[in-house]
């Protein structure tokens, strides 16, 4: 009869144990998914879902030629800030950036040597309540410093056996990046992630890897079908556009993958890689330089006179 009764106790005993254990890791682990979804209807109710920061009626395109009345903060190097800068214009780090943003007493304007790196400052600056910051287009590179972009532009592309007019990948469908944290609210949800990705120092691709080979990530263009024909692409890519929150198309990402993204110059594309480091696609790359790199002589670039102004020409700017 003891050893009945003793054979019971255990049995009953189990489940508690495992409840215990099932708790104390849910408390180390922290918030997951739901902290996703949190932070996705707080930006989407915020009227900063992805298409938003990229480009508002109210604050306009997130790229800008116009330097009057802007507060500028410089993310370049100190050495290089020093030898020229703009006038009025403060150095700052791209991780120091929001505290820099708190002298500011008008438009933020983000400099950098080519706008793609300025471009990370600017989603911060956004998600953080300055909706209204821009980036200084090509950075210094179009005010008179020109040899980055120079060094960079070409035709990487032309007659690789890796780029291809074939159709866009169709997409899968995968669950939202785990978001681990102990906040719960989604401003502060928000601030962590933001942090998060000024954090995040791998963020950029050149083509040569992506050439090379495209299986080992998962390519996104953010083009229209017209400059997706025009131009061709690398083979295996897919197309998701306007890839939001309030819709569907950021689940055809593969948290688990390296997503790489591409446009035209690498400044949309590193603002689309920053939004996605937020979200916690932490391996998303921004594919430098766009396809002013892969194919900076293609024709599309005259044929569709909407996209004419970023194509960098050598000893224009």
């Amino acid at each position: 009869m003891k050893t009945l009764l003793k054979y019971f106790f255990i049995l009953a005993i189990i489940p508690a144990l495992f409840l215990t254990s099932c708790k104390e890791d849910n408390d180390t682990a922290g918030v997951d998914n739901p902290a996703f979804e949190t932070l996705q209807s707080y930006l989407v109710d915020n009227q900063m879902d992805l298409n938003q920061v990229i480009s508002t009626t109210e604050n306009g395109k997130f790229a800008t030629k116009t330097i009057d009345g802007k507060y500028i903060i410089d993310i370049r190097k100190a050495v290089d800030f020093d030898a020229s800068h703009l006038t009025g214009a403060v150095n700052s780090t791209l991780g120091n950036i929001l505290e820099t943003a708190k002298g500011a007493d008008k438009e933020i304007l983000v400099v950098c040597y080519t706008g793609q790196t300025a471009a990370r400052g600017v989603v911060a600056l956004r998600l953080s309540g300055y909706p209204n910051a821009k980036l200084l287009k090509w950075g210094m590179s179009g005010q008179g410093s020109p040899a980055k972009w120079d060094a960079n532009v070409g035709d990487a592309a032309v007659g690789h056996e890796n780029w291809t007019n074939d159709a866009p990948v169709n997409p899968s469908t995968f669950p939202a990046p785990i978001l681990y944290t102990t906040a719960t609210e989604p401003t502060e949800i928000l601030k962590e992630r933001v942090q998060a990705m000024l954090e995040n120092t791998t963020w950029s691709v050149g083509n040569a890897d992506v050439l090379a080979t495209p299986e080992n990530y998962q390519i996104n263009n953010y083009f229209s079908e017209t400059d997706w024909n025009g131009f061709g692409h690398f083979k295996g890519a897919y197309r998701l556009n306007p890839l939001t929150l309030d819709g569907s198309q950021i689940f055809n990402l593969d948290p688990n993958q390296t997503i790489v993204t591409y446009c035209y110059t690498g400044q949309t594309s590193s603002i689309i890689t920053a939004y996605l480091h937020v979200l916690g696609y932490d391996k998303a790359k921004s594919l430098m330089f766009g396809m002013n790199g892969l194919n900076n002589s293609h024709s599309q670039w005259t044929d569709n006179t909407a996209i004419t102004g970023n194509r960098w020409v050598v000893g224009a700017h």
